[in-house]
């Protein structure tokens, strides 16, 4: 006799196993575990980047938007070259900002773990001070890495400089996709 036909077996009283056990269990309405209806549909949320206050990830960040498209669709809307150059100087002036805030940031975030370590220190707590210690070379390190792109973006180098590459770029593909719609398709 194999594992299922147990189940399948007839009782002396004429039934069978399986009837017994649907006669038990209570019928349950399919509305209780199906909606018929459709849920709303939630929009789509956005892929956020987990910003520490301000800290290096905020700056970079700013720096990984596609800003290509960016200057493709500003010049579908105005196809100027006045356009461009504001849009550009517009886009270093963020990128200015964002170092600003960046630094700000770490040189206050510096000041208070060097009162940290000072206030530990004299309370003797060893570890903390150089859990403490480690935590300051980071953001030196980083403070570092910010002023190195600040640099390099004075002279329109470096990653900075790669935003205005990259709007630029889309600005003018932008500017060609306008001839092409307009002039190059004409026939004759």
């Amino acid at each position: 006799m194999s594992l299922f036909e147990i189940f399948n077996r007839q009782r002396p009283n004429g039934h069978n196993h399986a009837m017994a056990i649907e006669n038990v269990i209570p019928d349950i309405p399919e509305t209780t575990f199906i909606e018929k209806d459709a849920p709303e549909k939630e929009p789509p949320q956005e892929k956020t980047i987990v910003q520490l206050n301000g800290g290096i990830h905020l700056l970079y960040e700013f720096l990984d938007k596609n800003y290509e498209s960016k200057g493709y669709n500003d010049a579908l809307i105005n196809p100027d070259a006045t356009h461009l150059d504001q849009n550009v100087i517009a886009l270093k002036n963020d990128l200015e900002r964002s170092i600003r805030k960046v630094k700000t940031f770490y040189e206050d975030f510096i000041r208070q773990i060097n009162f940290h370590i000072t206030s530990r220190s004299r309370s003797g707590m060893i570890d903390t001070v150089e859990e403490l210690t480690v935590k300051k070379e980071i953001a030196e390190s980083h403070i570092s890495q910010v002023k190195e792109i600040e640099e390099q973006a004075k002279f329109n180098e470096g990653v900075g400089h790669g935003i205005i590459i990259s709007y630029t770029r889309g600005f003018r593909n932008g500017l060609a996709a306008i001839s092409s719609h307009i002039i190059l398709n004409k026939n004759f």
